[in-house]
């Protein structure tokens, strides 16, 4: 390919490769089926990568294009260029109606149908649109809901049942809904209460499956949705944290954890579900900068509240530890860790807690704090925090002396 000319309409725009399933978009600009899909439906783009104006979602295949580069590529087969074979369409919407139609009856059934629809997903990100425009999104979250919601303990088809729930969480995994689509799963009954029991029961896989989803349905869900969470869901939430499935999964946890836990009551909701101290312990074991920045954003939401405030202090390494985070991180991490401090500080700092944050080293941190670049929201929560207590503190033994000297004076 290197040593041959390749004619420039013959190559994709956006990865600049010879284009193997040539699609022409409502703009006019052709493209290779793979790069604009994954530019339309995986990074969630509604414009032309040429031409910058809005786009509609239609491929129309380019026939006469493609035909003309396979026989560019016949041509040119003592270069070493492959043919580019004829891609396979994209299926027909009546087809996955049909199989849908098909899956009403036995578990039997239903898996076959869902295997059938996961490999036709797999094809292109079209066909995912295909699945999910046909009504595939109803259907799959009636199955999991009644599914899940049969299973006891001493049926003779729960190993059946719970592999139909397992395989239909993963295909509505990987469609990668889109807006409507995640509402449309918010709207169904139950739906989430069936997520709660998949975190309950679940395989390892179907557990990260379902925290994928929580965090889709959080972005787009209304606050009133949001207030209305179960205390149940926050404790399996916490609990896949604790258990740290993957990598993944708990990026994708502590993302919902950021969504919901503004809203309603629902930081009370997590605390009472266990989150400060998992999130302390998860502290003291990551160093890498996004998820500790992650977990501090999630903890200082928390410690908003008197019970988050509480168990922080109930930690013996929770004050210790956001201390420790500060200028370690990020400047973003120093940032909510001093906004963190300033939280205990204001209202929770008894005499015991303000001995302890001197002889943690935590006070003396805040006063490096204003000395170093550590950013100007980091400095004025450290100069406030010192300012607070400056009675308590600045004739302490336990701060070095070349700290004193950027001791504010007190209000």
């Amino acid at each position: 390919m290197d040593e041959i000319d390749v004619p420039p309409f013959f190559l994709c725009p956006i990865s600049l490769e010879l284009m193997k399933d040539p699609v022409t978009v409502s703009t006019g600009i052709t493209y290779d089926r793979h790069s604009i899909e994954k530019w339309l439906f995986a990074s969630n783009n509604d414009t032309c990568p040429v031409t910058k104006q809005p786009l509609l979602p239609d491929l129309t295949p380019n026939h006469t294009l493609r035909r003309l580069i396979q026989a560019w590529c016949t041509v040119n087969a003592s270069h070493g260029i492959q043919r580019i074979p004829t891609p396979k369409p994209p299926v027909d919407k009546t087809i996955i109606q049909n199989l849908l139609k098909d899956a009403s009856g036995s578990p039997n059934l239903q898996l076959q149908c869902l295997r059938t629809l996961k490999s036709i997903a797999s094809e292109s990100q079209t066909n995912k649109r295909s699945i999910e425009s046909a009504g595939a999104v109803k259907f799959l979250a009636s199955v999991i809901t009644n599914t899940v919601n049969s299973c006891l303990d001493d049926d003779v088809e729960l190993e059946l049942k719970a592999s139909v729930a397992d395989e239909a969480l993963s295909l509505l995994h990987n469609l990668h809904l889109s807006e409507p689509g995640l509402k449309t799963l918010l709207s169904h009954p139950e739906f989430l209460n069936s997520l709660t029991k998949v975190m309950q029961r679940g395989i390892y896989e179907s557990r990260a499956y379902a925290v994928f989803l929580l965090k889709s349905l959080s972005e787009v869900a209304e606050p009133v949705q949001l207030n209305n969470l179960k205390p149940e869901l926050f404790v399996e939430l916490v609990q896949v944290l604790k258990d740290q499935i993957s990598q993944k999964g708990s990026k994708a946890t502590l993302q919902t954890l950021i969504q919901v836990c503004p809203w309603g009551r629902n930081r009370v909701k997590a605390v009472e579900a266990g989150a400060v101290p998992v999130i302390v312990e998860l502290l003291l074991e990551y160093r890498e900068r996004k998820p500790c920045e992650m977990m501090l954003v999630v903890l200082e939401t928390l410690c908003q509240s008197a019970d988050g405030r509480a168990e922080l202090l109930a930690h013996a390494a929770g004050v210790a530890i956001v201390a420790k985070k500060i200028l370690r991180v990020s400047t973003m991490a120093n940032d909510r860790a001093t906004k963190i401090l300033l939280a205990v500080c204001r209202f929770s700092a008894t005499p015991s807690v303000l001995q302890d944050m001197v002889q943690l080293g935590v006070v003396a941190k805040l006063c490096l704090v204003l000395q170093v670049d550590s950013g100007n929201k980091a400095k004025e929560k450290a100069k406030e925090i010192l300012k607070l207590h400056a009675k308590a503190w600045k004739n302490s033994p336990c701060i070095p002396v070349h700290l004193l000297a950027s001791f504010p004076t007190s209000a």
